[in-house]
């Protein structure tokens, strides 16, 4: 496994593991450079095939891949999803061992969740419009424990200095809770703001009743080395955000850094 891979650093159960990918250690070429694993940006497919195989090969769990359209969609995993039809969603809930929850992203949010007794695991594409439509408390719902047994970890995403907005997405989530205020900090220019995704993805999981939240310190704008961003770069790949249970004794995700601090380096697009 790649050295650059991020495993996040919070008390799941042992029997449930995740990572991070970062854009190092595939062979994608510029501007996808390198570990490139969306197949809708542009790059060469044959190069998108080769990088999920390596992410297969290493991270031990198969993959079930996601036509994420900024929706609340949550598709459940099971045997049957590997040879499936790609499903239109945005976040996917497992059940299964060796079947891995993966969201794409180049500045939206990914959030991975588990319960504490390690039943269940999520992941969700969380951008501003599917934040604003309730894609947290939909995946949250669809992993049917309660929500004060679940923990949730906030992976690389655009970062509060970064990433600016209109009117109009500063109003919509007002409208659903006036706490979204201390999202968002004006600029200066007219109608113009900067807007936190970690903290409207807070907001969202406290709505949801969920008992612990942490991470979302990574921002993906200007970790220029490891991830990739469509605002900063507009033509660029996607990084995955994988978790996933697994029925072996607990073994440490060899060669991923646990995340504790910020990593140096148009969310319009996952």
């Amino acid at each position: 496994m790649s050295d650059a891979w991020l495993s996040p650093d919070w008390p799941a159960p042992g029997n449930v593991r995740s990572l991070i990918t970062t854009r190092e250690g595939g062979v994608s070429l510029a501007p996808f450079d390198g570990l490139n694993l969306a197949t809708h940006v542009g790059d060469d497919a044959g190069a998108v095939a080769s990088n999920r195989a390596l992410l297969t090969r290493r991270c031990g769990a198969q993959p079930v891949w996601l036509e994420q359209v900024h929706g609340t969609g949550v598709v459940e995993l099971d045997k049957s999803s590997v040879a499936a039809a790609v499903p239109v969603a945005d976040a996917a809930v497992s059940r299964s061992p060796g079947l891995a929850c993966a969201v794409l992203t180049a500045d939206c949010l990914p959030v991975l969740l588990c319960d504490r007794a390690g039943t269940v695991v999520a992941a969700a594409h969380a951008g501003w419009r599917g934040l604003a439509a309730g894609v947290l408390e939909q995946t949250v719902e669809r992993m049917h424990v309660k929500p004060r047994d679940l923990l949730a970890w906030l992976g690389p995403a655009i970062g509060p200095q970064a990433f600016e907005v209109g009117d109009e997405v500063r109003a919509l989530f007002m409208a659903s809770d006036p706490a979204a205020k201390h999202a968002f900090v004006a600029t200066g220019k007219p109608g113009k703001w900067l807007a936190d995704l970690f903290m409207l993805a807070r907001q969202s999981l406290l709505r949801a009743g969920v008992g612990w939240v942490a991470g979302g310190d990574i921002c993906t704008f200007t970790g220029h080395r490891l991830f990739y961003s469509y605002r900063r770069e507009g033509i660029t790949g996607r990084f995955a955000s994988l978790i996933w249970l697994d029925d072996q004794a607990p073994v440490a995700l060899s060669g991923a850094q646990k995340v504790t601090d910020s990593v140096d380096g148009s969310e319009d697009a996952y």
